[in-house]
């Protein structure tokens, strides 16, 4: 069992509000310097999503690039591994979704490997013929798909896009588990998850968050079982249930320990890129 274990920090995504927790980054120097400071803290990879003036959900290559030159010019001791959303909300167009990591050319971008209903209040649509576009842009430009999965059937339709050449071996799966229309986050869901991916597609390496009250569950379980962990603000705004989450240092601080407490390191961002196998 591998003795480094990755913590991505995922600090904003695109639905939890400042109403939601105050202490949310949403703008782009109050993520740059989240980031920052959860890669002082342990985190090895950011992923990054952008919001607008008014705090909503975008993909405006121009926010995510000045995140990055933020990164890039106030803390350039910072090697942290960039994964940038290729979703952003539910309502983005393809072309939208797909110019960040097309313009900045990160080393990881999320690839939703299938359409669903999302949080019973839209289609999260992720047809084929996009996503085969999606791959074979991600090949062309150098981006190693983070293959974001949200029930068991988009583990097999990632095997179909591998025996396609849209997707490349080795992989990395993120278990998406909890958003209302996808599998709920429990144990159990999760070592099915991990047992398809490592029968279907050896060689993988997987990742796993909960959303709310399933972060807890998911992350002891995932470290358990010899994955790694997503943690941030994106997935759950608290850090016990009733108490608003001080920052997304915090989280992953906790990250951290129960890592460490397991016997295991959290991987420093070139241990990462070794383990996800970025060139």
């Amino acid at each position: 069992m591998n003795s480094k274990r990755i913590i991505t920090v995922a600090t904003t995504g695109a639905w939890p509000k400042k109403t939601d927790n105050p202490n949310l980054p949403t703008q782009p120097d109050e993520i740059a310097e989240e980031i920052y400071r959860c890669w002082k803290a342990g985190a090895a990879v950011a992923h990054i999503h952008v919001r607008d003036e008014n705090d909503n959900d975008s993909m405006k290559v121009e926010t995510f690039k000045t995140v990055l030159d933020n990164l890039k010019n106030d803390y350039p001791d910072c090697d942290i591994v960039i994964n940038l959303t290729a979703a952003g909300g539910i309502a983005n167009s393809e072309d939208d979704r797909m110019a960040p990591f097309k313009t900045l050319r990160p080393e990881m971008a999320s690839f939703d490997c299938g359409t669903m209903n999302w949080m019973y209040k839209g289609i999260f649509n992720n047809n084929p013929q996009f996503l085969e576009k999606m791959g074979h842009s991600m090949q062309e430009y150098g981006v190693k798909p983070e293959i974001e999965v949200f029930d068991p059937g988009m583990i097999y339709d990632a095997k179909y896009y591998i025996k396609k050449g849209i997707l490349r071996e080795p992989c990395h799966f993120q278990f998406c588990m909890g958003c209302a229309g996808g599998i709920t986050a429990t144990a159990e869901n999760l070592i099915f998850m991990k047992n398809i991916v490592e029968r279907e597609i050896p060689g993988s390496t997987w990742s796993a968050f909960g959303v709310g009250r399933g972060a807890m569950e998911i992350m002891y379980t995932a470290i358990a079982a010899g994955g790694n962990i997503r943690i941030g603000m994106e997935d759950n705004i608290f850090y016990r249930k009733g108490v608003p989450a001080e920052s997304n240092v915090q989280l992953v601080e906790r990250g951290r320990r129960v890592v460490e407490e397991f016997g295991c390191e959290a991987a420093t961002p070139d241990e990462a890129r070794q383990i996800l196998g970025i060139k």
